[in-house]
């Protein structure tokens, strides 16, 4: 979704150099520089604003729910866009960017596209990214949930950190629709550096566009919330009941380099607090339950024990029956449905196992939707939406004695 035409758009620039004067392009197509005060002083400012804004309007709750993203479309060439804004960000891969920018632009994206567009095509829907479908599709019944809980207007949006539809697009959206306060939900139930901690970079640069910054709220996590390990073990027991139970159930979640939990972030240990509490909640001994890290990217070491080594070594244990559940992903996607139900289940069964089950990923679930509503609705608390006092006929009589007052003085509208 475009910003308005006609208003100032602050150009957004990449990731800081390590050095003044050093100039790549990024991989979003802007500029990655370093940035000395004096160029900074140089740059001109022009702020995204209200010329048309109407005294006296109603002003709300914004709630922009994020996911991680996911290309436009099947294809090489779509691919090749999103993994170049992906792999860009510092976040993610904190690397000196001269080096990586050569790596990236001169190999990665040259080989990766194609490889990974095969991929998407397999679990591609009729209506899309299952990612996005499902995003979708949650920002729906939390939505629902909201306004029957708040009290003042609220309005729900979901937007992506890579791809489209864009972090700043449902920010402008909130905009229009005239939200003063903004909460932010990233759906990562675990906080990282390199997924929560970028969402919160996106949107706080979006905002600094923006001439009237509205109060902002962040969600760190959720990975001991009551309500998400309820769900989480509630579709497990489901799945148990229709399925069957496997000797072992692993928790695998999306892994990071080992050195990011070397610096201090604490993605390694709410993961294992997650799983821990899920597995107490379905009264599973010690021996039961694993935990390991998937999705390794490059060669460094990552988080262990890994994934793919733990499902191949596990027959050779004398496990056959393997269930393996994601609760770090709120919704299926390429690592949960072509890396884990597919490419895992096919290692395993080749390593001598005899059953493997992919426990999906709680999705659009009734009980997810309610316990995402509960984060936003007690997040929301201390202002004025939350408040059962909220009397939207009181509001809108105030607003039309403001909108007099500053018509009164002078104001265009």
């Amino acid at each position: 979704m475009a910003l308005e035409a006609g208003r100032g758009t602050l150009g957004l620039h990449g990731p800081t150099l390590r050095g003044e004067g050093d100039t790549l392009p990024s991989g979003d197509g802007h500029t990655a520089r370093g940035l000395s005060s004096n160029h900074e002083a140089e740059q001109a400012m022009t702020y995204i604003g209200e010329p048309d804004y109407r005294h006296g309007s109603l002003h709300g709750l914004g709630v922009l729910i994020t996911n991680l993203g996911t290309p436009d479309a099947p294809t090489p060439s779509a691919l090749r866009r999103y993994l170049k804004e992906f792999l860009w960000d510092e976040r993610v891969v904190e690397a000196p960017r001269p080096l990586w920018w050569l790596l990236l632009n001169g190999l990665i994206l040259n080989t990766r596209p194609r490889q990974s567009a095969a991929k998407y095509a397999r679990i591609w829907g009729k209506d899309g990214s299952p990612l996005l479908t499902i995003t979708q599709a949650q920002g729906k019944a939390v939505a629902q949930r909201v306004a029957a809980r708040l009290h003042g207007p609220v309005k729900v949006v979901v937007a992506m950190r890579y791809g489209n539809p864009s972090i700043r697009a449902g920010l402008e959206e909130l905009r229009r629709a005239g939200a003063r306060r903004i909460l932010v939900l990233p759906l990562y139930p675990q906080y990282a550096a390199s997924t929560t901690g970028s969402t919160f970079d996106a949107v706080t640069r979006a905002l600094s566009a923006w001439r009237w910054v509205p109060e902002t709220r962040f969600i760190m996590g959720y990975h001991d919330d009551g309500a998400y390990l309820d769900a989480v073990a509630a579709s497990i027991r489901e799945h148990w009941a229709t399925h069957g139970q496997g000797e072992r159930l692993l928790f695998s979640f999306h892994g990071i380099p080992r050195d990011y939990l070397d610096q201090g972030d604490p993605y390694h240990c709410y993961c294992q607090t997650t799983a821990r509490l899920v597995a107490e909640r379905l009264e599973l001994p010690e021996d039961r339950w694993l935990v390991s890290f998937q999705s390794r990217f490059g060669k460094a070491q990552w988080l262990t024990p890994y994934t793919l080594e733990t499902i191949v070594g596990l027959p050779g244990q004398g496990v056959k029956s393997l269930d393996v559940v994601c609760p770090g992903f709120s919704a299926d996607c390429l690592e949960t449905l072509e890396e884990i139900a597919d490419e895992s289940r096919e290692a395993f069964i080749e390593a001598g196992g005899e059953r493997f089950s992919y426990i999906p990923s709680l999705n659009a679930r009734q009980d997810h939707a309610d316990a995402l509503a509960d984060l936003i609705c007690r997040h929301a608390q201390g202002w004025p939406e939350a408040d059962e006092h909220y009397d939207r006929e009181a509001q809108r009589e105030a607003g039309e004695l403001a909108r007099v007052r500053a018509l009164a003085m002078g104001a265009k509208h």
